[in-house]
């Protein structure tokens, strides 16, 4: 049972309801959670700007294998639901890897060293040693990525817990972050 009640379209502040318009001709529906942030339309305004801002760093994979790690570590079962489906079906990562993105890894070398470091920046709150830099460094990311790494974690550590206070109703196929897939 969800404690902060979604709002149904019709219900959602006038202020949010031309940005929730466009996250449906977007994405062709709207998602609880949009709805949800929708009760605040100044929250919802800013993570709108951010998500679309990010969608235009790294690539969509390293996006999502990076949201599913952090969902897994922080128990969101909303958000690992979401970025579940939206791995297999949107950036087309198969079960093996959407596991090892899961468990803060990949099988790609490359992605392994972003998901492992964006899992050492949601366990440690950004508190990650010089070694941690030095090896997403050397897997060829520029200190540019890095801080795009660092808010792609921050944008879903957001979703995540808003997800987990409200206890928002799971709108996707139901992934629990209690066990692995």
């Amino acid at each position: 049972m969800t404690r902060i009640a979604v709002p149904t379209r019709e219900a959602t502040p006038e202020a949010s309801k031309p940005l929730l318009d466009a996250v449906e001709k977007q994405l062709g529906v709207v998602p609880n959670l949009f709805r949800l942030i929708s009760l605040s339309p100044p929250a919802l305004q800013g993570f709108l700007g951010m998500n679309g801002a990010l969608a235009k760093t790294l690539d969509l994979k390293t996006r999502e294998r990076i949201a599913l790690a952090v969902a897994q570590i922080n128990g969101c079962d909303y958000c690992l639901s979401a970025h579940t489906y939206l791995g297999l079906n949107l950036a087309k990562i198969d079960a093996d890897e959407i596991a090892l993105n899961r468990n803060g890894g990949s099988s790609d070398a490359k992605a392994n060293a972003a998901v492992a470091f964006a899992a050492k920046v949601t366990r440690s709150r950004g508190n990650v040693r010089d070694a941690d830099i030095e090896a997403v460094k050397a897997a060829g990311f520029t200190d540019a990525q890095i801080v795009e790494i660092v808010a792609v974690v921050s944008e879903n550590v957001f979703t995540n817990f808003i997800n987990i206070v409200a206890q928002t109703e799971i709108d996707f196929p139901v992934v629990k972050a209690s066990r692995l897939t």
